[in-house]
């Protein structure tokens, strides 16, 4: 099982080790998965997120490169400017979500998912156009800082002023030592925060010294999980995955109004003009009980009709209330609709809820 750089770090926080997408990684730590997902909503959690992916694509032609690769706009995006967006294959299907950032004219960074790693690397590879080159940053470790208070404690443990840096936006910056490391203002979270790239020999040191403030606490990959299932955030291959259409998720936002030529767009640009037949949306429960991925949602009028299924789910320690994501047919998708999902042989009521479930935290959206 592949290991992060700051895996001894975990073992020696005595935290709960688990595998995913193919590394041993914490799941929580000694105070359990509710303390931390408040903590994060309050104060300031430290994840390790070493396990995904970043790279680099530079040349001329970079931006048509990723207009190709994803329905997004990115000729015109300016420096330091972070994008969400999606890898499409060609029947438009999601093989990928990731943030791409513009570093320079003819220059990209790319965080991409730890489980569809290898994948998105062989595809984007597969498409480079000759005179980019295409660069694997397997010697840097990636740490996110979440939660109202990771401002202050990036400032006063590493001395980062991130006061004028913007969501969605990235800067470079340097440790004490001389170190030069990239930081971005987002994460997956729905609070303000960070992710910083550090060379992997020196990540152990800014976590350790990044615990050492009083509002900062390690937090596992279960909290990260509710956080975002929270935000109402796609985790990929379980909300989207390669059969999934960014309208049928939902995020027809990514899709740039001048972008026509990018990969599968002849079925995207159809659903985003006609409409698709399903959608994923936020569901509340009203009854007790917990759905989990995989529940069927049923139509309340007609109880033994199939109109969904449920892709996400647990108990929100925000809301003290169980709510998930999912996808039902498009008639369905309005908020504020009622619905049953079937747990167990049991049908729970539940509403088509707006999501994000909880106000975000971000900057920008905090003015």
């Amino acid at each position: 099982m592949n290991k992060t750089p700051l895996h001894a770090h975990h073992l020696k926080l005595s935290a709960k080790m688990g595998e995913f997408a193919g590394y041993d990684m914490p799941l929580y730590y000694g105070e359990g998965v509710v303390a931390e997902h408040e903590w994060v909503r309050s104060h300031a959690g430290l994840f390790d997120v070493s396990h995904m992916g970043q790279v680099t694509v530079t040349g001329a032609g970079a931006a048509a490169f990723f207009e190709k690769l994803t329905p997004s706009a990115f000729q015109s995006l300016a420096h330091g400017v972070a994008k969400y967006t999606v890898l499409t294959n060609e029947n438009g299907g999601i093989i990928d979500d990731l943030i791409i950032t513009r570093t320079g004219d003819d220059a990209f960074f790319a965080v991409i998912n730890a489980g569809c790693k290898d994948k998105d690397i062989a595809w984007m590879k597969a498409n480079l156009p000759s005179g980019l080159t295409f660069t694997v940053l397997d010697d840097r470790a990636l740490i996110a800082l979440q939660g109202p208070k990771a401002e202050g404690a990036l400032r006063d443990v590493l001395g980062i002023d991130a006061a004028d840096l913007g969501y969605m936006r990235m800067t470079t910056a340097k440790l004490a030592d001389g170190t030069e490391v990239f930081i971005s203002r987002l994460g997956y979270t729905g609070e303000d925060g960070f992710e910083l790239s550090v060379p992997s020999a020196k990540a152990g040191k800014v976590w350790d010294d990044l615990l050492s403030h009083d509002d900062v606490k390690p937090i596992g990959l279960a909290a990260r999980d509710s956080l975002r299932l929270d935000m109402g955030y796609p985790l990929y291959g379980h909300d989207i995955d390669d059969t999934t259409s960014p309208v049928e998720a939902d995020i027809a936002w990514v899709i740039g109004k001048q972008n026509t030529g990018f990969l599968g767009a002849h079925r995207v640009l159809k659903e985003k003009g006609e409409g698709a037949s399903r959608r994923r949306v936020g569901l509340a429960l009203i009854d007790k009980g917990v759905a989990r991925e995989g529940s069927e949602i049923f139509d309340p009028a007609a109880p033994d009709r199939k109109i969904g299924v449920l892709t996400s789910g647990s108990f929100s320690p925000s809301l003290k209330q169980s709510i998930g994501q999912g996808y039902v047919e498009s008639a369905f998708a309005k908020e504020g609709q009622d619905v049953l999902i079937r747990v167990r042989g049991r049908d729970l009521r539940a509403s088509i809820s707006k999501m994000p479930f909880v106000k975000a935290g971000t900057k920008s959206a905090a003015k």
